[in-house]
């Protein structure tokens, strides 16, 4: 059923108990009617007599019979019934209006008597009675309206609208038991408002609801009342037909605004931000809400809201893949190994493929994860024995790439597909000397020299200048230092140069948390290399991505917050004109491109329609602007919904931008 409301006729402020039909009327009617036989029930309030429903009940009786002390019985008992689920009005005769009488009264003239008491210095004995009578009577309708079959039977009632209508329009919070009236009406309101219908605007004062409801919620300074006022109104304002009673200069929207910051009281964060949310639902609201001046705290509010109410915790999430290190000093792991004169002059009688099996043997050893080229593997062979050609035979290199295999099971030549293709030598790797040997050697003609080891770089630096440089009587040479060809020098300078080659004497200590191993850019890649400033940047040793995730569902008032975010940027973002695409001032990346015309003044908003419009709009995205930065750090554990927070830091940056 749909209530409507209508205007008020003048009421008479007389109590029940004064009005002389009652007494008469229940003596004609307390003859009791003959009853079935039930088993008796001794718990209290569950007599047969209070709950029959017959005409003649007797709280009901007692209730209308002006005396205080049955209606006081009455109502005593009625308040304990009202909690239970199963209490329902109109299955008692008379019970309705009985109940409605009380109240009336107060509202239509008894307030006043008790405002302006006789007494200087206290209420009579009968007014206060009586009053209490009024709250106790709203305490019950309040009670049974949270049935749905209870909102039904008041809502269709004419008593109960003017009842609600005349403590709305005359009663002021300005007391406790005010307070405590407007409270129970307020919610009574509440219970059959979802399909209460309210009068045009246009229609008399007294027969809106609304006006003293927004004023309740605006100014009251009692939280429960201004809980209920504003559940009320966003219940009224649902119903479609309503909204044209919304105003933009609403206090209760004011109000709900003002209440934000306040965090931990999630029942008024979650009845503000839901009125809020109505209220901007109506186009011409949200119209008027980006022309207001506080936009921006609005808006930062909201986001504030929301950040408060979510749950956060910090991932790291590691990056996989495979990670290739060498030691970073060679002394640690040895020199690569190099054939010595003692093993060529052994190897080079051999007869082939023999001699090309210990050769392999002495210059390498199996390895799972090693890898070289085919071209550096027959380069070795060949800078050996192709020199000497006139003096033994060489194979091909077809023939020593093939005995690979022959040496090292686990090793074979294969073709990693590109592109480019890469010929590769998987499973050995170059041999090391051992890394306790002097890492003072002579390699002098690639380690050709008979004197390999020595105590210290000054040994080692007079051998090299005795045996491989005075001896030579020409005036210029080339280094020959492992694979240095540089020069050629003059004696003076190449002595010089000589001393890049040596190792220090005294190794540099390794820093506490140091690590020893450097990371190479691909497995196999040569270490050392000659220069080292060329080598590819290898990747990270440890790749995490660390990030904030929701740990929970966003709450209702994140979502209803969210909601009221989303609604005002689709109308800050309407345009066409601000559609995102790309120009040459994006370098191709879509975003929001604001056409930049004369300077339009933010304080003063000059007509009506589109350019109010196109106002508001300018003046929304720039308050989207100053909330972004909030904005990054909203987390939702939804995508949709975080494609949203995303969508509109994006147009924010692209606005700054």
């Amino acid at each position: 059923m749909t209530a409507t409301y209508s205007t008020t006729t003048p009421f008479r402020s007389e109590t029940p108990a004064q009005r002389p039909h009652t007494a008469q009327a229940i003596r004609a009617t307390a003859t009791p009617a003959p009853l079935p036989a039930r088993p008796p029930t001794l718990a209290d309030d569950y007599e047969r007599w209070y709950t029959e429903p017959i005409p003649n009940n007797r709280m009901v009786l007692a209730l209308r019979s002006g005396i205080d002390s049955e209606v006081s019985w009455a109502l005593e008992r009625l308040c304990r019934l009202c909690h239970n689920e199963q209490f329902i009005l109109n299955a008692l005769p008379g019970l309705t209006e009985a109940l409605v009488d009380w109240p009336s009264w107060y509202v239509k003239g008894g307030y006043l008597q008790l405002a302006d008491p006789p007494n200087l210095f206290a209420t009579s004995k009968d007014m206060s009675l009586w009053t209490r009578h009024a709250l106790e009577c709203m305490f019950i309708l309040r009670n049974a309206s949270c049935n749905p079959v209870n909102a039904q039977e008041l809502v269709g009632r004419r008593t109960t609208q003017e009842l609600i209508l005349l403590a709305l329009h005359r009663l002021k919070p300005d007391n406790d038991i005010h307070v405590q009236f407007l409270l129970d009406i307020v919610e009574l309101l509440q219970s059959i408002s979802s399909t209460s219908v309210l009068p045009p605007p246009d229609s008399h004062v007294f027969a809106n609801p609304v006006p003293p409801l927004l004023e309740l919620a605006g100014t009251s300074t009692d939280r429960a009342l201004i809980l209920s006022s504003l559940e009320t109104l966003n219940l009224l304002f649902s119903n479609p037909p309503n909204v044209v009673h919304l105003s933009d200069n609403c206090p209760a929207f004011r109000a709900a605004i003002r209440y934000l910051p306040l965090v931990n009281d999630k029942p008024l964060i979650a009845a503000s931000v839901n009125y809020i949310y109505t209220h901007l639902s109506h186009p011409p609201m949200t119209k008027e809400m980006l022309l207001a001046d506080d936009l921006s705290t609005t808006l930062r509010l909201l986001v504030l809201v929301m950040l408060a109410e979510q749950e956060v915790e910090t991932v790291s999430l590691e990056i996989p893949g495979p990670i290739f290190t060498t030691p970073a000093r060679e002394d640690l792991v040895g020199h690569i190994h190099h054939l010595t004169q003692e093993e060529f002059d052994r190897l080079l009688p051999m007869q082939e493929p023999q001699r090309c099996y210990e050769w392999m043997k002495l210059m390498f050893d199996a390895d799972e994860g090693g890898e070289l080229t085919q071209v550096e593997f027959w380069n070795l062979y060949k800078d050996v024995f192709a020199v000497h050609q006139e003096r033994c035979y060489a194979l091909p290199a077809s023939e020593v790439i093939k005995n690979v295999s022959l040496v090292f099971p686990s090793a074979m030549a294969m073709v990693l597909p590109g592109p480019p293709q890469r010929f590769v030598v998987r499973g050995v790797s170059r041999r090391r000397d051992n890394p306790t040997s002097s890492p003072f050697q002579c390699r002098w003609n690639g380690r050709q020299c008979s004197q390999l080891h020595f105590e210290s770089s000054g040994d080692l630096y007079e051998h090299i200048l005795d045996t491989h440089v005075n001896p030579h009587p020409e005036p210029q040479l080339v280094c020959s230092w492992s694979t240095c060809s540089h020069g050629p020098l003059s004696k003076p300078h190449i002595r010089g140069h000589i001393l890049t080659h040596l190792p220090p004497s005294q190794q540099p200590p390794i820093a506490p948390g140091q690590d020893v191993n450097i990371t190479l850019p691909y497995e196999g890649f040569p270490h050392p290399v000659t220069d080292p400033t060329t080598r590819p940047v290898p990747p990270l040793r440890s790749s995490f991505i660390t990030f904030s995730s929701a740990t929970k569902e966003p709450s209702s008032i994140a979502l209803t917050a969210l909601l009221c975010i989303r609604v005002l940027f689709r109308a800050a973002f309407a345009s066409s004109g601000a559609a995102p695409r790309a120009d040459e001032d994006h370098f191709g990346f879509p975003g929001i491109v604001e056409e930049v015309g004369e300077k339009e003044d933010d304080d003063e908003l000059v007509g009506n329609g589109a350019q109010s419009d196109h106002q508001g709009e300018v003046r929304g995205r720039k308050a989207f602007v100053t909330v972004r930065h909030l904005l990054e750090g909203v987390r939702m554990n939804d995508d949709t919904l975080m494609g949203w927070i995303t969508e509109m830091v994006d147009a924010g940056l692209s606005t700054a931008t």
